[in-house]
């Protein structure tokens, strides 16, 4: 089994259930408050541990209640955290997120340490690099940060795995070293100037991703499902039908769920099958960390559903 290499963003999620979402100079009620561990990064590196992987994360907390309480938890999952950091000037990042009855959400975060995890920690860190064979990202720290490590994982030989959100641009250079890429609907539209209205433009946006070399492209389209493309080939892998209470890191849980599969050498069709799965359960649950499910549940939940 390769080893996975998760680098990105820890965040304490404050999340508060609501009928609906408040409009701008709006006030409204609250079901339920959870106080939740958070973060795409470590989103994605408990989603890879807990869907069956060998992970390692890179990242970092602040010298306070919250990080101290997220390194805890990390190291009960089995994540090797001699990569989670502590900044002794910033406080750990936050997210505040409200959530409907239908399980949509808006997310505002501080970023707080996670804006510190900078290039010369990375350089200090560059031997999980080179034990990992996935470098699992995401976008929630510093871009020259992410940039400088595609850049050495694509020069060590890496499979390079980019979930880019929050949307961001990337150079033709930077696409060009990515295994695999895995946009929403409003960060593909973001990279390429497409927008995604049918399965022509969704071919269509995938594809000028491919031309720039990016190996994969996987578009997810939340209750949809996900759209693969490759110099090959092209297919949709339907997401399976669930009643969504919150859909807090359900796209964390599927990059993970991903990264474990081709881990373990499975292909594609598997590795996306697997993800929808995943996905569909998290969205069922409150909350991000706590909604992830194990590799036991999601074998069980595919062998339920076909």
């Amino acid at each position: 089994m390769q080893k996975i290499l998760v680098i990105g963003s820890s965040n304490i999620d404050l999340v508060i259930t609501s009928p609906n979402l408040p409009k701008p100079g709006e006030t409204v009620i609250g079901d339920t408050f959870l106080k939740n561990p958070g973060g795409k990064g470590a989103n994605q590196a408990v989603a890879s541990k807990r869907l069956g992987a060998h992970v390692a994360f890179i990242t970092k907390v602040g010298n306070d209640e919250f990080g101290k309480e997220l390194t805890v938890l990390y190291k009960k999952e089995g994540i090797d955290c001699r990569g989670v950091l502590t900044d002794s000037t910033s406080r750990t990042g936050v997210a505040l997120i409200n959530v409907d009855r239908n399980g949509e959400n808006f997310i505002t975060i501080f970023q707080g340490a996670n804006k510190q995890l900078l290039i010369n920690d990375i350089i200090s860190l560059l031997s999980l690099i080179d034990e990992s064979e996935i470098i699992l990202m995401q976008l929630e720290i510093p871009m020259d940060t992410v940039n400088y490590i595609i850049d050495q994982a694509y020069e060590k030989g890496k499979k390079i795995i980019l979930n880019p959100a929050p949307a961001h641009t990337f150079t033709d250079d930077a696409l060009s070293k990515l295994f695999a890429i895995t946009p929403n609907k409003t960060e593909t539209e973001q990279l390429t100037g497409i927008t995604i209205q049918d399965e022509k433009s969704t071919l269509e946006a995938a594809n000028t991703l491919i031309k720039k070399g990016v190996k994969n492209v996987i578009i997810t389209l939340g209750s949809k499902g996900a759209y693969y493309v490759n110099e090959k080939e092209h297919f949709l892998i339907p997401a399976p039908h669930v009643k969504a209470v919150d859909t807090t890191a359900a796209g964390d849980t599927f990059c993970g769920a991903i990264a474990a599969e081709l881990s373990r050498g499975h292909g594609w069709h598997e590795a996306l099958h697997f993800a929808t799965a995943a996905s569909a359960i998290c969205v069922t649950r409150m909350g991000a960390q706590l909604s992830i499910p194990t590799e036991h549940e999601v074998r069980n939940f595919i062998k339920n559903n076909h």
